[in-house]
């Protein structure tokens, strides 16, 4: 009688109809990590479907999730530093930053950026299913004029950038340097985010100036660690959370892409913000002027509940780091600096960062080991922790030489993921699991210097978050309104009028991002002109 033999790649082959035991060797690995329960189903599946179950386990990485799990289960529960607020003077806040200090951030920034050492990468890996859409959330049109939706307001922003870098140096000559624009999707979004920006002949960028990459996929767990099965031959994975952004980037083999362009800075942000400045040369020229590791962009808490994160120092004059509400007990999100009258931890992260681009082999140090002077060159920080690559660079030993460059962690991957509770759909039906992310801002307790840069909310932050009719912040149609409110007033101030047929708190003009990008350069297109609201306003 013929059986069902696995090969040397541990694929399944059918030679008769009879069942036998899984693939010998990858069952004692799963047994190693307690997950040997995945073949449990193994006698009731076809033969296609054993080989996708094989398949499916061979592309796990199963020593380091099996450290994640366990790294991260451990950490529930444990102390965690002491949380202190970030002081007012590390931040640059809006009431005390002078015109002449805006100004000359501008210009630094459009230089770097005409010098091509900006790039742009965007977190768009999630999709739209709280908006009510099936499509990823950077597709979604917020319902202004223009009928624009996030992924082209955002490319219209990259253009006008481009355009004034250029202008700055060229005095209008024509000639641009673009601004490479990195786009993580997920698994689930990738497809359709590229046939998106397809179809809409990217925008008007040009297509070799974007580069679309995955995130990467980590099981779903039980709350003891066993890996939750989607189906008796697929086990059940979410996506890492935007923090995987650092080690995407490597497996993708983009930072060595970023040094080959001759990138600097890496302006990073997520889609779903219909306000955003990407690309911002002002928070950009403020970032290269400090000289700090990285910057983020904050905003003052609206009130003590806002469901956001905030900036905080971890420990007595540690480092900066972001700590979600769930995180802090009520006290602490309603305590008030009596100096101020102002919360004292009010500094909201609205997940958008300027960091330097320093390549994963970027010097570390330079020390003696007899006759040589030896580079420590840091490779990446991984899953174990930070490697080395030992390279002699020169036969003389080199009297007290020490540099002491911070390499940025653009491959960090700790081993502790934030677990989240949800239902997940198993062989079970849906149940409770946890889901195992990583938040972009985990990186910044690594970093040694964090500016923090104060925007206006109403100015900058459009959050695109939840179904209209179902809440009443956070919405495509309050987003909309900030919208339209800001350039409303960016018209009259360039001498514009507006007339209305509805009230003016309910509507608003638009102004496309290829007229203005943070309503510069309006005057001859407004002044003296009506215009009637609501409409958008173009070349």
């Amino acid at each position: 009688m013929g059986e069902i033999t696995s090969s040397s790649d541990g694929s399944v082959t059918n030679s008769s109809s009879s069942s036998s035991p899984p693939p010998q060797g990858l069952l004692e690995r799963l047994k190693d990590y307690g997950q040997e329960d995945v073949f449990s189903l193994w006698d009731e599946l076809s033969i296609q479907d054993k080989d996708l179950l094989v398949r499916d386990i061979q592309n796990l990485d199963l020593p380091r999730i099996d450290r994640i799990i366990r790294c991260s289960l451990r950490s529930q529960g444990l102390p965690v530093p002491t949380i202190e607020p970030v002081p007012e003077t590390s931040v640059s806040s809006v009431d005390v930053r002078t015109l002449e200090e805006r100004e000359r951030w501008w210009k630094m920034g459009l230089k770097a950026i005409s010098e091509g050492k900006l790039a742009v990468l965007l977190l768009a890996g999630g999709q739209g299913s709280r908006l009510g859409s099936p499509d990823p959330k950077g597709c979604f049109n917020i319902g202004l004029p223009s009928g624009k939706s996030l992924f082209q307001l955002q490319a219209e922003r990259i253009l006008c950038a481009q355009k004034l870098a250029a202008q700055s140096v060229n005095e209008g000559s024509g000639g641009f340097v673009a601004i490479h624009w990195y786009i993580m999707t997920s698994p689930m979004t990738d497809d359709v985010t590229r046939k998106f920006f397809e179809s809409h002949k990217y925008f008007g960028l040009e297509v070799d100036q974007v580069t679309f990459f995955q995130q990467g996929t980590i099981p779903c767990v039980s709350k003891d660690g066993r890996f939750i099965m989607e189906s008796p031959s697929k086990v059940a994975k979410s996506p890492d959370g935007n923090g995987g952004v650092y080690s995407a980037l490597k497996t993708s083999r983009l930072l060595e892409d970023m040094a080959m362009r001759g990138v600097k800075y890496v302006d990073c942000y997520g889609v779903d913000n219909a306000l955003v400045r990407v690309a911002d040369p002002t928070f950009l020229g403020y970032f290269i002027d400090k000289g700090v590791v990285s910057a983020a962009k904050v905003v003052r808490k609206a009130y003590p509940q806002e469901k956001v994160g905030v900036f905080v120092r971890r420990g007595k004059g540690g480092p900066l780091a972001v700590v979600e509400y769930s995180e802090m007990d009520q006290s602490m999100t309603s305590a008030i600096n009596q100096e101020t009258g102002r919360l004292r931890y009010c500094w909201s992260n609205v997940l958008a960062f300027t960091m330097p681009f320093i390549l994963c082999y970027s010097c570390l140090c330079i020390t003696l080991v007899g006759q040589f002077s030896v580079l420590l060159l840091a490779l990446y920080i991984g899953y174990g922790g930070l490697w080395y690559n030992v390279v002699l660079v020169s036969s003389e030993p080199t009297e007290g030489l020490m540099m002491s460059i911070f390499v940025y962690p653009l491959g960090l991957t700790a081993l502790i993921y934030h677990l989240a509770e949800k239902t997940i759909a198993s062989i079970h039906g849906d149940i409770m699991g946890l889901k195992l992310e990583q938040f972009i801002f985990d990186a910044f307790t690594y970093a040694p210097s964090t500016a923090l840069f104060e925007v206006i909310r109403d100015e900058e932050f459009a959050p695109v978050k939840n179904a209209n009719g179902t809440s009443a912040v956070d919405t495509p149609d309050s987003a909309r309104l900030l919208v339209l409110r800001l350039h409303s007033r960016w018209v009259v101030a360039a001498g514009g009028f507006l007339t209305h047929s509805i009230p003016l708190y309910a509507t608003g003009v638009e102004i496309s991002p290829l007229c203005s990008y943070a309503g510069e350069n309006l005057e001859a297109i407004c002044r003296g002109r009506t215009f009637h609201a609501p409409c958008e306003i173009t070349f």
